[in-house]
């Protein structure tokens, strides 16, 4: 299951190649495979970082089973570097929240995670 979510007050001008990247990216990285990726790119120019519109960034990602202390530090950095290199955002203009929300609190074909792969 990952679902990210980007808004940024970065406009790209066609999204979706971006969006197909940033999929495959998020697949490798968390080691998920594509077919249960999520992601989506929000463009809101009123988003504020210090008082200022310059480039800035939120970025939500929930996935199940990998989120870990050891695991985000090493994915925050991956995503740091993917965010700079395409949107030209900086490291100090963003928050990445990762969370976990379980198994049992993620619904998919009518069931939840839980019902399909069991409890960890």
């Amino acid at each position: 299951m990952p679902a990210l979510e980007l808004k940024t007050n970065v406009k790209l001008e066609d999204a979706k190649p971006f969006i197909q990247e940033f999929s495959k990216f998020s697949a490798e990285l968390l080691g998920k495979p594509l077919a249960y990726i999520a992601t989506s790119y929000t463009y809101n120019e009123h988003l504020a970082w210090e008082g200022t519109f310059e480039p800035a960034f939120l970025l939500s990602v929930a996935s199940l089973d990998n989120i870990t202390p050891e695991t985000t530090e090493v994915y925050s950095k991956k995503l740091f570097e993917f965010l700079k290199e395409k949107l030209a955002l900086p490291g100090n203009r963003g928050y990445i929240v990762f969370t976990d929300p379980g198994r049992s609190n993620i619904g998919y074909q009518s069931t939840t995670f839980e019902s399909i792969f069991g409890k960890k």
